[in-house]
């Protein structure tokens, strides 16, 4: 999705736009849900079938548990890309991620590091920073400051990601090197001053997959994707498909894509037959052949919405009842009870950098989004969400309240842009 404060950023490009649940990073539910049900409406979804894709699912079995840190890192043996869902507020998954790319093993299995909260056209200061030379932090953080998603200027994940790999690289020879890649279109936010001015950044997926084609499949790299699941399904995606379903077009069978659980488990859902079996670390739940993967994808996440030419909301997965997670997914990621998931907090140094929130204020303004009106606002709703540190993924059934307000806000971007698609 364009603008998106969501836990599962979206399946946007041209002529597509899809909501997601509300997992804001200090921001309060209600607040989220009321941006995110304009956000779908600022380009439509043109109603054309997703790509399908085989994947047979056999005998459905109990899911069996695995060590995930190196069952991920033994993955990368036989899979060129594992996609993880990242920086969407969700502290736990984040902290599992810093610890994958920590553990010694990760530089002699990977070359690459692919992400979303990146801007391409800061490409060149971000290889320079992580190679260890004279950038300052201040000057490589447009890379995650300056790209079409609010949440990225929020992120206390990417804050830690950057120097991370920076020291890391420092310490590797030449060969185990990591490198960060920006998938983020390249828009230059100094000279936006309207809504018709963002209007050329919509294909995020078709920049992502663009990426990983030139940048990771093309040289036969292995990578680490770091973005919200929506991009990294197989098979899915309005028109084109989300970015995993573009490139495997061309490179079908390179990648395995990981999702956290959703909501799925906290209302006494099983994760296995065997609940001990899941331990106290980490856990890797492989969708092939099991009965989590028999499932359909609402049982775990809320379905994506889209509008159609004529603002009408659309079911993304209308009429793909037979699509289940396993065509969808290869495993999920279990961190711990589902109820007890931790949000992450926004880091002082953004919170106190007054001078990039009012930059941010007026980017959401410029898109037509709403939100807080001033800095204070801003200040107080971070405050309070300190009181309630656990973050929640809204069902299903939440999405219909909003189909009249994403409808409305669909015909007030077409009527305000009328020789565009809405």
């Amino acid at each position: 999705m364009f603008m998106n404060m969501a836990s599962y950023d979206g399946v946007a490009r041209k002529g597509a736009k899809s909501w997601k649940p509300a997992r804001s990073l200090g921001w309060s539910f209600s607040t989220s849900r009321v941006l995110l049900a304009l956000l779908i409406a600022l380009v439509p979804h043109d109603s054309k079938e997703q790509v399908a894709v085989s994947r047979p699912i056999g005998e459905s079995q109990a899911s069996t548990a695995e060590p995930a840190l190196p069952a991920i890192l033994k993955i990368f043996r036989t899979f060129e890309v594992v996609g993880l869902p990242a920086a969407h507020g969700q502290k736990d998954v984040d902290d599992f991620i810093l610890s994958l790319i920590r553990d010694p093993r990760f530089s002699g299995s990977v070359n690459d590091i692919v992400v979303e909260c990146g801007n391409v056209r800061y490409q060149p200061i971000l290889d320079h920073y992580i190679a260890g030379e004279n950038v300052s932090f201040t000057e490589v953080q447009h890379v995650w400051r300056d790209t079409t998603q609010p949440m990225c200027g929020e992120s206390g994940f990417f804050e830690q990601l950057y120097p991370l790999v920076r020291a890391m690289n420092q310490q590797l020879p030449a060969a185990k090197r990591l490198r960060v890649l920006a998938a983020d279109p390249p828009i230059d936010w100094t000279k936006v001053q309207t809504l018709q001015d963002i209007t050329p950044f919509f294909d995020r997926d078709g920049s992502i997959a663009s990426v990983m084609e030139k940048e990771v499949l093309s040289k036969h790299r292995k990578a680490l994707m770091l973005f919200g699941v929506f991009h990294l399904l197989h098979g899915s995606g309005p028109e084109q498909g989300d970015a995993v379903t573009i490139y495997e077009r061309h490179y079908p069978g390179k990648t395995f894509v990981i999702s956290d659980l959703g909501y799925y488990s906290t209302n006494g859902e099983l994760l296995t037959d065997k609940p001990a079996a899941l331990g106290t670390g980490p856990s890797l739940l492989r969708t092939k052949n099991s009965r989590l993967g028999s499932l359909g994808l609402g049982s775990f996440l809320p379905t994506p919405l889209t509008t159609d030419q004529d603002c009408n909301v659309v079911d993304a997965f209308a009429g793909k009842t037979s699509k289940t997670v396993s065509d969808l997914l290869d495993a999920f990621l279990y961190l711990g009870p589902q109820s007890l998931q931790l949000r992450e907090p926004i880091p002082a140094d953004i919170a106190l950098d007054h001078a990039y929130r009012a930059e941010w204020l007026r980017r959401l303004k410029v898109s037509g989004l709403p939100g807080p009106s001033t800095l204070e606002e801003v200040d107080a709703e971070i405050v309070a969400s300190a009181a309630d540190p656990i973050i929640l993924t809204p069902r299903n059934p939440d999405a219909k309240e909003l189909y009249p307000m994403i409808k409305q806000g669909c015909l007030m971007r077409k009527n305000a842009a009328p020789n565009t698609k809405p």
